[in-house]
């Protein structure tokens, strides 16, 4: 069963993205290195509730 999953920058903390994952396959937080529009650069953006 996949979840959805919100993604907020590392850098401003804002929340960008949103995304599906399987629990059992990751259960470990995700980490991606997206494109940030209030910072305006790409910056790691990692999991959160």
């Amino acid at each position: 069963m996949r979840d959805i999953v919100t993604l907020a920058c590392v850098e401003c903390k804002r929340r960008n993205y949103t995304t599906t994952k399987n629990k059992k396959n990751t259960p470990g937080k995700l980490e991606f290195k997206k494109y940030c529009p209030f910072c305006k650069a790409h910056h790691p953006h990692k999991e959160t509730k």
